[in-house]
C-alpha cells in the first residue's frame, strides 16, 4: 500500500504522452511514496488503530463518503468540515468525531467493494454484485486454479485473489498493456503487496494459454471480454473435468452467442444465463419503502461445467434453432455500445498508477504482440517497461 500523489497535469495535444523529465518525476515520486511493504495481505493486514499510509473512508451524515490515503501533514476538507490527518491517526476504526463546524464524521477502513468503485480505472469495473455472484456461483475455492481474461483494472480480479487465497493461482490475461499495469497497481495498493499466486500476462488468451496452460489443468475460467465466444476452444482444452467455465458480459446478443458456441463444443454441460439486480430500501420506523434509486443492469453471466472427455451432454428437449450468428467479421466496442475510456484518460490514470506502486509491485509480464493501447512504445522505453518475460504455468 503506498500514499497518494497529487495528480501530474495532463499533457497537451503537442506533448508527447510521457517523455523525459515526466519519467524522471515519476521515479522522484515513488521514491517519497514509499512505504513498508505489508507482511499479511489486504485486510488481514491493517488491523489496529489508524496509521500513515493507510487508505480511509470518511462517511457524514448525508452518507456522502470521501477515500483518501493518512500522510503527515494532510489536511481533509469537505462542505461537512475539515480536520488534519493526524487528528484521526491512532484512532479505531470506527470512530465517529466531530468537526469544528459541528457536523460529525465516521472513520472507516473502505471495504473491498467501496475499494472498487473509488480507485484509478481505465477501464470499467465489474460491480460488487456482479463479483459476488462471480466467486458465489463459479464456486471460486481456496487453492483453486483459475483462469482469467479482461482484467481491465482488476476489480474481479482482487475477489478472485481473495477468495484462493495464497495456496491458490491465478493467470490473468489483459490484452491492452497499459490496462494491465493499472490493474496491477489497483491491486498492490488493496493487498499491500504482490499476490504471490498472482500471474498477470499482457497479450492475446489464445496465445497465452497455449504456451503456458497444459491441458486440464485449470478449475475455473472467468472470461470478461467483448467475445468470449472466441476462446471457448481453448477453455475446454485448458478445464479439467468438471471445471467451470463463467463468462460475464454485457448485452443480450453477446450472452446468446456464448451460449451457442458453449453447445456447439459439446464439452460442456447446457449452460446457465441470467442477470442480478440490486434494490436497496429505505428503513425508517414505519416509513418503509424501495430506495428511488437502484443498481439496474450491469451483465449477464453465463455459466457452464466441463464434461469428462468422450462425454456428451444430456439431451435436449428442444432443438436450438441455430443461424443466428456466423463467423464472418471481428466484433469492436462500439457493435455493443460499449463505453470505452479515452487514450489521453487512460495515459493520465496509468501515470497517476505507476507512482503509487509498492515496493513489491507485480510484474507485467507481455507477449510480443500484444495491444500497447495508450502505452507507445516510446514511453515503456522511457520507463523500463519493455522487458518480455513470460514464466511458465505448469504443475
Amino acid at each position: 500500500m503506498s500514499e497518494e500523489i497529487e495528480n501530474s497535469p495532463q499533457p497537451t495535444q503537442a506533448e508527447p504522452a510521457l517523455d523525459q523529465v515526466a519519467a524522471t518525476v515519476i521515479r522522484a515520486k515513488r521514491e517519497v511514496a514509499k512505504v513498508a511493504t505489508q507482511q499479511r495481505l489486504g485486510q488481514d493486514g491493517r488491523r489496529g488503530p489508524l496509521r500513515y499510509g493507510e487508505r480511509v473512508q470518511i462517511t457524514d451524515t448525508k452518507k456522502r463518503m470521501s477515500t483518501f490515503v493518512l500522510e503527515e501533514g494532510g489536511y481533509f476538507q469537505s462542505v461537512r468540515g475539515n480536520l488534519h490527518h493526524s487528528e484521526i491517526v491512532g484512532l479505531n476504526e470506527g470512530s465517529v468525531i466531530e468537526t469544528a463546524s459541528g457536523h460529525e464524521l465516521m472513520i472507516m477502513r473502505p471495504l473491498l467493494a467501496d475499494y472498487v468503485l473509488s480507485m484509478p480505472r481505465g477501464a470499467q469495473v465489474v460491480y460488487p454484485k456482479d463479483s459476488g455472484n462471480i466467486v458465489a456461483m463459479a464456486d471460486i475455492f481456496p487453492g483453486a486454479r483459475v483462469l482469467e481474461a479482461g482484467v481491465g483494472s482488476g476489480a474481479l480480479t482482487m475477489s478472485l485473489l481473495s477468495a484462493i487465497g495464497e495456496e491458490g493461482k491465478l493467470i490473468s490475461i489483459e490484452r491492452r498493456e497499459d490496462f494491465s499495469r493499472i490493474a496491477a497497481a489497483n491491486v498492490d495498493a488493496w493487498f499491500g503487496r504482490h499476490h504471490r499466486a498472482w500471474q498477470l500476462h499482457s497479450g492475446d488468451f489464445a496465445q497465452v494459454v497455449a504456451d503456458l496452460v497444459e491441458d486440464a489443468s485449470i478449475d475455473r475460467v472467468v472470461l470478461d471480454m467483448l467475445a468470449p465466444w472466441e476462446n471457448v476452444e481453448q477453455s475446454v482444452r485448458a478445464l479439467a473435468p468438471g471445471g467451470v467455465f463463467c463468462a460475464y458480459v454485457a448485452t443480450v446478443t453477446q450472452m446468446s452467442r456464448t451460449v451457442e458456441a458453449l453447445r456447439s463444443t459439446q464439452s460442456f454441460s447446457e449452460p446457465l444465463a441470467w442477470e442480478t439486480m440490486s434494490r436497496g430500501w429505505h428503513v425508517d420506523g414505519l416509513a418503509v419503502r424501495p430506495d428511488h434509486r437502484m443498481v439496474g443492469h450491469t451483465g449477464f453471466l453465463v455459466l457452464a461445467r466441463r464434461l469428462a472427455a468422450g462425454s456428451k451432454p444430456l439431451s435436449r428437449r428442444q432443438t436450438g434453432r441455430g443461424g443466428a450468428y456466423d463467423d464472418s467479421g471481428y466484433w469492436v466496442a462500439d457493435d455493443v455500445d460499449e463505453r470505452t475510456s479515452t487514450d489521453r484518460k487512460v495515459r493520465k490514470v496509468l501515470r497517476d498508477c505507476l507512482v503509487k506502486q509498492p515496493d513489491d509491485a507485480t510484474e507485467v509480464n507481455v507477449q510480443a504482440t500484444s495491444a500497447r493501447g495508450a502505452l507507445t512504445d516510446q514511453v515503456a522505453q522511457t520507463l523500463g517497461l519493455d522487458a518480455v518475460q513470460r514464466p511458465a504455468f505448469k504443475e
